[in-house]
């Protein structure tokens, strides 16, 4: 059986792609390797746990003696890398932690995958997942391509530049199979409620403050999770093996309008009167280095593998909220800490 492994896979990206691919690939064994910080959640994978095509480990991508064990006793033929410390906010507070995980933990994997491999690479892909923040900040006109130049403007988007360049510096000096692909603000069920989309929702469904950063001008294009992990596999199956792919959702929306969108469909959903919401938004002092905005340019991936969002950003939207607000369960155990006992009840006597 063929295998995969799979970095961050207990995140709110990597849980999609890891049920999408044991569903999907029966006959390949898909290996997740996630250290379960705070945002990794294996309540996210419960569905797929006693698959016999799906092995989870707890470790750290920055432990070389693990990662090299893995890769002798499975003998990966891909990797696809998600694994990454990705809150901006974070970033700014402790930029040290994302030196560490971004940087260092890619490097141990390309060092890991270069020694199993060892020139033998046929048949073989290390795809590394990135951000269009590596790019740095648009104005007003303008898409990302994968030929603008990088820019970053925080901790977290200069280490995943940095990360960029040791997986591209591999495929030149090494000959290491590489893809990458750098994707806009991922949306959908299984985020973790520090980020926008499910903070809002959870917040208006407990009557607190919404708290949007400087006048909510920031623009992002977001792009549903479901969406993104069809182009990882997209890419992973038919991408060129040392090119760069865009992902994107099309959908550019001002965080305030983002904001007020979501106040309108959750009071809908809610039974509540319409504007509710909409008088707990709190305006707060902006975020350093908050980049205006981001856009990219989909096109070469449309152009030369086919692809395509499937729903679209109302409809992505719908969706979403729908999620959180049937599985509040889940938000609880997420905002109570209660999750970050699941492995110690699931594997802990194992």
């Amino acid at each position: 059986m063929k295998s995969i492994l799979v970095t961050g896979g207990a995140g709110f990206i990597g849980s999609h792609l890891v049920r999408h691919w044991t569903e999907r690939y029966p006959d390949t064994h898909l290996v997740n390797l996630d250290k379960l910080t705070y945002a990794g959640n294996l309540e996210n994978l419960k569905d797929v746990e006693t698959l016999p095509n799906y092995t989870f480990v707890k470790g750290d991508i920055v432990d070389e003696k693990l990662v090299d064990e893995l890769f002798d006793r499975y003998r990966f033929e891909g990797v696809i890398h998600l694994a990454a410390e990705s809150h901006v906010d974070r970033s700014i507070t402790n930029p040290l932690a994302f030196i560490q995980t971004n940087i260092l933990g890619t490097a141990t994997l390309l060092n890991a995958a270069r020694r199993a491999w060892n020139g033998n690479s046929d048949n073989k892909l290390f795809y590394h997942v990135s951000t269009d923040e590596v790019y740095g900040s648009l104005g007003k006109e303008g898409l990302f391509t994968e030929t603008t130049r990088y820019d970053p403007r925080s901790p977290y988007s200069a280490s995943k530049a940095s990360s960029d360049h040791l997986v591209r510096a591999y495929f030149h000096t090494y000959g290491l199979p590489v893809v990458i692909s750098n994707c806009s603000n991922n949306y959908g069920g299984f985020q973790f409620p520090e980020k926008l989309i499910p903070l809002v929702i959870n917040n208006i469904r407990h009557h607190k403050p919404l708290p949007v950063y400087g006048k909510g001008e920031n623009v992002r294009d977001w792009l549903y999770v479901g969406d993104h992990v069809a182009a990882i596999d997209l890419i992973f199956h038919k991408g060129q093996k040392g090119e760069t792919y865009n992902v994107g959702g099309h959908n550019e929306k001002q965080n305030i309008e983002l904001v007020k969108l979501l106040c309108r469909i959750v009071d809908k959903k809610l039974g509540r009167k319409e504007g509710e919401a909409e008088s707990l938004i709190t305006y707060v002092q902006d975020r350093a280095g908050h980049d205006l905005r981001y856009a990219i340019d989909s096109d070469k991936l449309v152009r030369t593998l086919g692809w395509k969002p499937s729903v679209t950003f109302e409809e992505g939207m719908e969706k979403t909220v729908d999620w959180y607000l049937s599985n509040e369960a889940w938000l609880n155990n997420v905002t109570s800490g209660d999750y970050q006992r699941y492995y110690d009840r699931q594997y802990g006597n194992r």
